[in-house]
């Protein structure tokens, strides 16, 4: 068992167990859950939208060689430079590349997943260049030195009372403040550096084909402070990103935010075609966007489960998972948690290290029920299973414990050969430490069903 398997099962013991943070998690989660209900109303057909979507994402993905040199070329028209990088190394090579020939000191940030995928912001702090997250959420984990604790909202974890005693000690604000208070202190903190920053670096909600433009959907409106004060802009997004048309929004944007917040529509929604056209008034004078790879086409090649690229990362299927309800997203140790950071992660990341968050799943198809465009998440979960024991890569232990239970179970014989006490003390003695000593062990009968039949026909 690797140490990052040996870790995540450590973690989510300790998570499980602890009460507050359970409750913090659950009622937040309780929160979107009742967001949500009302949201998807406003959809007439719910499940002829995530059909839609679906097949949607199913062309764009059986096209994408197609779709992203069309993306280019639109993009290019208007004055926009597109990068191509195969792994975070190159992507974080080419922004600093880009920052020192600016020469450029300072960088805001909107929130972006991907960004986090390839350790940006450490990267940067590690070139001497100072990045500042803008969304409050990831402000607010910024601060704390921790990382996004969920795909939408990234510090979930996080109690109000948290959140007032950060902003006490760091900035002197009462320790009573209320959420608005604090809002407001972060609004002020905040706004100065968008005026002063040389660059800023935001991700995408979607990548658009048709009219070569990138489209993010925000809250807060500080992606549009991002992309419009400094004099560079820089957006980072997974190929798979793609729509094929601007009219695919209609259906796109409305799923995103009835599965992500409840709402209706987000507040900010903006569609970038590339840098400040001759009679534009605002926008930056030269935009980037970085088309990242980093191990996504490893899973597109893969036919079965190349259907997770359709995520428009909503962050419904975390909130529908008991697993991640229980263990929260830090334990997963990954960018993305819950179970698409699950079936994902093993293929952009490698699957000897990560194939045990395929295994921390309980299959209740809950993930599969809620995704806005039907994936068959439960399914992709133990397609990743399959390819781990296929691999090779399941430890020696398991592998004959595997073999030793076939071996029983297809032969009656061996199967009652051993009475109910000895296989309780056998079962006792195998799994007291990985799994008795969280919960009683079952009792097997004294004699089998099979040798219990038997009886009972021989007695009438």
């Amino acid at each position: 068992m690797t140490k990052t398997a040996e870790d995540f099962i450590a973690n989510a013991e300790v998570k499980a167990f602890d009460l507050r943070h359970r409750s913090i998690i659950n009622y937040n989660i309780g929160k979107y859950d009742a967001a949500v209900a009302r949201g998807i109303t406003q959809l007439a057909n719910l499940e002829n939208a995530k059909r839609k979507a679906h097949v949607i994402k199913w062309k764009v993905m059986e096209n994408l060689d197609k779709l992203l040199p069309e993306f280019e070329a639109n993009f290019q028209r208007r004055g926009g430079k597109v990068i191509w990088a195969n792994d975070a190394e190159e992507a974080t090579k080419e922004i600093l590349n880009i920052i020192q020939k600016s020469g450029a000191k300072t960088v805001v940030k909107s929130k972006s997943m991907v960004t986090e995928e390839i350790h940006l912001n450490e990267f940067l702090a590690e070139n001497n260049i100072e990045s500042l997250e803008t969304d409050l959420g990831e402000y607010i984990v910024q601060l704390l030195g921790q990382k996004p604790y969920h795909i939408v909202t990234p510090a979930m974890h996080l109690s109000k009372e948290d959140i007032a005693k950060l902003f006490n000690e760091r900035f002197g604000t009462p320790i009573d403040a209320t959420p608005e208070q604090l809002t407001l202190k972060a609004r002020e903190l905040l706004r100065a550096k968008y005026v002063h920053a040389d660059i800023g670096i935001t991700g995408a909600n979607f990548l658009i084909a048709d009219s070569g433009s990138i489209a993010i959907t925000e809250n807060e409106g500080n992606a549009r402070l991002c992309t419009t004060f400094p004099k560079i802009h820089i957006a980072i997004v997974g190929i798979e990103k793609m729509i094929p048309s601007l009219t695919d929004l209609d259906l796109f944007w409305p799923l995103l935010s009835t599965h992500g917040t409840g709402q209706n529509l987000t507040v900010y929604n903006s569609i970038l075609s590339g840098p400040r056209q001759s009679n534009e008034t605002d926008g930056p004078e030269e935009m980037y966007v970085i088309l990242l790879d980093n191990g996504r086409t490893n899973l597109l090649a893969q036919k079965d489960q190349r259907q997770a690229l359709y995520c428009i990362r909503c962050g419904a299927c975390l909130n529908a998972c008991p697993v991640y309800k229980n263990i929260g997203g830090h334990t997963y140790e990954t960018t993305y948690s819950g179970p698409i950071g699950s079936i994902i992660t093993p293929h952009m990341k490698g699957m000897e290290e990560f194939k045990h968050l395929s295994y921390a799943s309980s299959l209740c198809g809950k993930c599969s029920e809620v995704c806005p465009v039907k994936i068959d998440l439960h399914k992709m979960l133990l397609l990743n299973r399959r390819d781990a024991v296929k691999s090779d890569l399941s430890p020696i232990k398991e592998k004959w414990g595997w073999a030793i239970w076939k071996r029983g179970m297809l032969s009656r014989k061996l199967t009652d050969y051993f009475n109910g006490k000895t296989k309780n003390f056998f079962l006792k003695f195998l799994f007291k430490n990985t799994w008795g000593h969280l919960r009683e062990m079952p009792e097997v009968a004294q004699k089998s069903f099979s040798q219990q039949w038997q009886e009972k026909n021989e007695e009438e």
